[in-house]
């Protein structure tokens, strides 16, 4: 019987809280920062939360195998 994985890709990027949100990381923040607004790179720095029915499809990614 094939046993279900964690999705590699995923368990880099998001994290599941205590209380069961899915959080990540804004994008465009690696490189090239100098000529995005102080504003833009100020608000790129908090931790975002996934909404809706992805939140449950990334939990059912990140399960361990059973």
């Amino acid at each position: 019987m094939p046993k279900q994985k964690t999705h590699k890709g995923i368990r880099k990027r998001f994290k599941v809280t205590a209380s069961g949100k899915v959080k990540h990381k804004k994008a465009f923040r690696g490189h090239k920062l100098a000529h995005k607004g102080g504003k833009r790179n100020r608000q790129a720095r908090a931790d975002r939360t996934v909404e809706g029915k992805q939140s449950a499809m990334i939990r059912y990614a990140l399960q361990p195998s059973p």
